[in-house]
């Protein structure tokens, strides 16, 4: 690189905010877009992935980029909000370049690629891949503190950083990449954020990913992806993996993704799972999907009438639990497992917040609320809801034993449009979902890696790059 150029390690960008030139949002960095390049040349970045306010993901030029500063992105001109859709001979550089395996061409010796680096070609707007941070020793590990060093690791092989025409493999198609590295870079990302990321990969990296994630942070993926795509993941995982990711995964939304499956490939599952989640997995799909006992789910929180209000607190306290499961607890007769002994009331929270901590939960709980039978369909418990002004309502059958709660946000899955995922995750317009701050939002595109005429000022260095 060219004396006076800037470097940035793309590590540094991901989940960056982008600003526009008044200073508003215009979202954030979710990956970048290059083009590889025969001769050894350094791959040009065409531009960035952004994430805007809707979820959807654009492409922004890297002409339009005019400065790259530590924390953030700046913008200007227009920004076409339509969704980005990668081109055949685009590579996402966090994407699909991280923890490739590639060759040292002095040494023929492979090592694993954890960072790249971009740097500004002088007094142009374009940039290019210059740099590449690996790891001798083959398959990586996260880099976490040791990304800028360029020292060894305890226990994971030297680094280095070496020019991009010191290395060869990137080209190749590549089997079982890793995804440390890629997903040390959006470890922070909520699930339906990350779910965003995952679908925009390939379907080959899509798994790889998958594979990558414990159970319990895929299991939370999962969840908000929509049906086909969930299928397809489940499908590449090895079965007795999917079926402890089914028993990671609430038991309503586990129970649709089973719904989705053929038969047999059901019960080859369920007969994977632990007999007491089996068993709720059944439960569930023996209802009707749009009913109290298809979208509930069969772990409240459920406590004994001898029970103290400090033991309620206790439970809710749990991170685990959605913040409208721990809005309530219910008490029961023993078994307190659902389907449970008779169903005695409810203790919402800020009554649980009122009362001394000795108090026993069956003297505070409401018992004039009628609870849902399992039949009820969605237009009752919608009113239910709305009428009682609850984010959860229990279920309980004939019998009187409390078998789960529908949450307000099970309800919202099955009022909104049946691709309302999609248009949340992959940019289909939606009401109001435009180009809300974002100058010239809806212009023509220029055509990706076009240059403009004038010159501008070269972005400042970003600290941590070299």
């Amino acid at each position: 690189m060219a004396a006076g150029g800037s470097r940035v390690f793309v590590s540094h960008l991901a989940g960056v905010a982008v600003f526009d030139p008044n200073g508003d949002q215009v979202g954030r960095v979710r990956d970048l877009v290059a083009t590889l390049r025969i001769g050894g040349r350094p791959p040009r970045v065409l531009g960035l992935v952004v994430e805007v306010a809707s979820r959807r993901q654009i492409f922004l030029p890297m002409t339009r980029v005019t400065g790259v500063e530590s924390g953030q992105v700046i913008t200007t001109g227009v920004i076409n909000m339509r969704r980005f859709q990668q081109r055949g001979s685009e590579t996402l550089v966090l994407g699909e370049l991280l923890d490739r395996r590639v060759r040292l061409l002095e040494s023929d010796e492979e090592v694993t690629v954890l960072d790249i680096a971009i740097s500004q070609l002088p007094a142009r707007r374009d940039w290019e891949i210059d740099k590449v941070f690996v790891r001798k020793g083959g398959a990586g590990r996260r880099a976490r503190g040791l990304r800028w060093k360029g020292g060894a690791g305890k226990g994971s092989g030297e680094t280095l950083t070496v020019e991009w025409s010191a290395v060869t493999g990137f080209s190749v198609p590549e089997h079982e990449q890793g995804a440390e590295n890629l997903l040390a870079t959006f470890e922070r990302l909520r699930p339906a954020d990350l779910a965003n990321v995952l679908h925009h990969l390939s379907a080959k990296r899509r798994a790889e990913v998958a594979a990558a994630l414990d159970d319990d942070r895929l299991a939370d993926v999962l969840e908000e992806l929509p049906d086909e795509d969930q299928v397809e993941i489940l499908g590449k995982l090895h079965q007795e993996r999917a079926a402890d990711v089914l028993e990671a995964m609430d038991p309503d939304d586990a129970a649709d993704l089973l719904s989705e499956l053929p038969e047999d490939e059901q019960e080859r599952l369920l007969g994977l799972m632990r007999p007491r989640d089996a068993a709720d997995m059944r439960r569930l799909m023996a209802y009707e999907e749009r009913t109290a006992g298809g979208m509930m789910t069969t772990d409240p929180v459920v406590l004994l009438p001898d029970a103290t209000v400090a033991e309620a607190l206790a439970r809710v306290r749990n991170a685990d639990l959605s913040p409208a499961l721990a809005a309530q607890v219910y008490v029961c007769r023993a078994p307190d497992e659902t389907p449970t002994g008779k169903y005695l009331g409810t203790v919402h929270f800020q009554r649980l917040l009122r009362d001394p901590p000795f108090t026993l939960v069956s003297a505070v709980c409401d018992t004039d609320l009628r609870p849902l039978p399992p039949n009820a369909p969605l237009p009752a418990v919608t009113g239910y809801l709305a009428t009682y002004n609850m984010v959860a309502a229990p279920v309980v059958d004939e019998g009187g034993a409390l078998l789960g709660a529908v949450t307000v946000d099970d309800v919202l899955d099955h009022l909104l449009p049946e691709d309302w995922r999609e248009q949340a995750l992959y940019g289909v317009d939606v009401p109001g979902a435009g180009g809300a701050g974002v100058p010239g939002a809806g212009g023509a595109q220029p055509p990706r890696g076009a240059h403009e005429a004038r010159r501008v000022p070269r972005p400042p260095g970003v600290a941590g790059g070299r």
